[in-house]
């Protein structure tokens, strides 16, 4: 995983995205799910590309449960954006990079 890639968990959620100044991206993701393995280098690139304007995060659906629950999260991955603490936009499954940077664009 990049560096620009925060890794989340239900206890940051709130401070990480509800609270962040910035749009987030925030993958729910799992280990076990090939999509999340295909998206992931792409999610690293973009988190580099948008540093400092968009903030990337992957949050496991495994690891910590409350978070995609609340969410609604059923499908791996899901891709939320997040802008003022409010889903703005949702992205399933691996979806191509030109799709998911005009998504990131829109949100921006």
């Amino acid at each position: 995983m990049a560096g620009d890639v925060i890794e989340l968990g239900d206890a940051e959620f709130q401070r990480e995205v509800l609270e962040s100044n910035e749009p987030v991206l925030v993958d729910f993701t799992a280990t076990w799910c090939p999509p999340c393995r295909i998206l992931a280098p792409v999610i690293d690139s973009l988190a580099a590309e948008y540093k400092g304007r968009m903030k990337m995060a992957k949050l496991n659906v495994d690891d910590h449960p409350r978070t995609p629950e609340q969410y609604g999260i059923r499908a791996m991955p899901t891709l939320l954006f997040f802008k003022g603490g409010k889903v703005v936009k949702q992205v399933v499954g691996a979806v191509p990079r030109a799709k998911l940077e005009e998504a990131v664009r829109q949100v921006l």
